[in-house]
């Protein structure tokens, strides 16, 4: 196993094995979404990135759908017209999540030089991204606004 730095700008949106940063989590740390329940087939990550690309990109299809073996050209196309991610922080085993835009990560071992001054010159765009992502998701961050975050994953 190893462990990687990771710096985001976004929002970090907690996770249900640390409790969710986002005030749409209930008195037991369920999360109150029409979109994803305890008992969704699959995880929080999996079905935030499908609420998204519905959403924001239009895209719907699923795998299988289309028999002609571009889905995966189609699906990736989409992903970067959202503009944002979720990016997995934390354990591997207990994730926790940042809904960004922009992600460096440093791998264990690796060392990167930052230039601090350019993290402080933040593209416009990239807060009108995370406003719309948090719209379609129907989440409110408890961090009052986006920002830099340097977190670690443990894979």
């Amino acid at each position: 196993m190893s462990t990687n730095a990771v710096l985001a700008y976004g929002y970090h949106l907690g996770g249900a094995d640390s409790g969710w940063a986002v005030r749409e989590a209930g008195e037991y740390g369920e999360l109150n979404l029409d979109w994803h329940g305890e008992e969704a087939e699959e995880g929080f990550a999996e079905a935030a990135e499908a609420r998204l690309l519905a959403e924001i990109a239009g895209f719907t299809e699923k795998w299988g759908d289309n028999p002609d073996g571009e889905y995966w050209t189609r699906h990736s196309a989409a992903k970067t017209r959202l503009g944002v991610e979720l990016e997995t922080c934390s354990y591997a085993d207990y994730p926790a999540y940042i809904l960004t835009t922009k992600v460096i990560t440093v791998y264990g071992g690796d060392v990167e030089l930052l230039d601090v001054n350019a993290l402080t010159a933040v593209p416009p765009e990239w807060n009108d991204r995370l406003a719309a992502a948090l719209a379609a998701l129907g989440i409110t961050p408890i961090q009052e606004r986006p920002g830099w975050l340097l977190s670690s994953y443990r894979g």
